[in-house]
C-alpha cells in the first residue's frame, strides 16, 4: 500500500471518528445576570453531579467567593487567601450560582491566524467564523502564554450585590508570565448575560500546567503558532 493510500485510509478513519462522536449541548445553569444584577448568589449546582470525564465547564464559586473550573471531569476551585495568596484545589462537591458546561467527545483543532495573538483578537476570529452558525461551544487553548491576567471574585461575606460593581469590587488580580497553561472557554453571540459578559462572545477560564494558579480571564497575549486551539461543536 503506498503512501498516498495510507494517507486516504487515515482520513476516512478520521472522518469515521468524528461522525460517531456526539457532543452535548452546551447547558447554562442559572444566568450572571441574576447573580450580577439581582443579587442570586447562593448555588444552583453542585458540580459533583459533573465530575466525570469529558466535562468541561467554568463558573464563579457561590456567594462569589472563589473561581471554579471543570477540566474533563476535574473540578478545580481557586480562592485567595488574605490579599496576594491563590489556592488551586480539586473540590468535587462545590456549589456554582451560575455555570456552563458541555460534554464532549470530539475536539475539532482550528489553525489560528497569526494575528490571533490576545484575548480581543481570539474573540473577534470566533465570531466572524462562527457566529453565523448560532450554536455555543466550549474551546480549549493548550500552550504556552506569554501573558495571561486572571482575577478572582472574593466578596465579603453578607455583602449585598445590586450590579456588577458590588460583584467585583473585591476582585483580587493575579498576573502570570510566561505560563505553560490551559484554557477553557465558552463561545455565543446568543448567551451575552448568561455566561459571557455584555461586550464580548467569550468566557474565559484558565489554569496553569502546575495547577497552582486558575482564574477568570481578563486579558492574555500568546505568540503565533505557540497555542493549540480546540473547538466543541455538536452535530446539526
Amino acid at each position: 500500500m503506498n503512501k498516498l493510500h495510507l494517507i486516504g485510509l487515515a482520513f476516512v478513519v478520521a472522518l469515521n471518528s468524528v461522525a460517531h462522536a456526539q457532543n452535548g449541548p452546551v447547558i447554562a445553569t442559572g444566568a450572571m445576570r441574576n447573580t450580577m444584577f439581582n443579587g442570586q448568589l447562593a448555588g444552583l449546582i453542585s458540580l459533583d453531579s459533573l465530575a466525570r470525564p469529558g466535562t468541561f465547564g467554568i463558573g464563579p464559586v457561590e456567594y462569589l467567593r472563589g473561581e471554579l473550573l471543570v477540566l474533563d471531569g476535574e473540578v478545580f476551585r481557586s480562592t485567595v487567601l488574605g490579599d496576594s495568596t491563590m489556592k488551586v484545589e480539586i473540590v468535587p462537591a462545590t456549589h456554582a450560582p451560575f455555570f456552563v458546561h458541555q460534554h464532549v467527545e470530539q475536539w475539532t483543532e482550528v489553525p489560528l491566524p497569526s494575528t490571533v495573538i490576545d484575548l480581543a483578537s481570539l474573540d473577534a476570529f470566533l465570531t466572524e467564523r462562527y457566529g453565523m452558525l448560532g450554536q455555543a461551544f466550549a474551546f480549549r487553548m493548550i500552550g504556552d502564554f506569554s501573558v495571561i491576567d486572571v482575577h478572582i471574585v472574593d466578596v465579603t461575606p453578607g455583602t449585598v450585590i445590586t450590579g456588577p460593581e458590588d460583584a467585583h469590587r473585591e476582585n483580587k488580580h493575579f498576573h502570570l508570565h510566561g505560563s505553560a497553561a490551559e484554557a477553557i472557554g465558552f463561545f455565543s453571540t446568543k448567551h451575552k448575560a448568561v455566561f459571557t459578559h455584555h461586550d464580548t462572545d467569550i468566557h474565559v477560564h484558565a489554569i496553569t500546567s502546575d495547577r497552582n494558579s486558575m482564574g477568570h480571564v481578563e486579558a492574555m497575549r500568546f505568540e503565533p503558532g505557540g497555542i493549540l486551539l480546540l473547538i466543541a461543536l455538536t452535530e446539526r
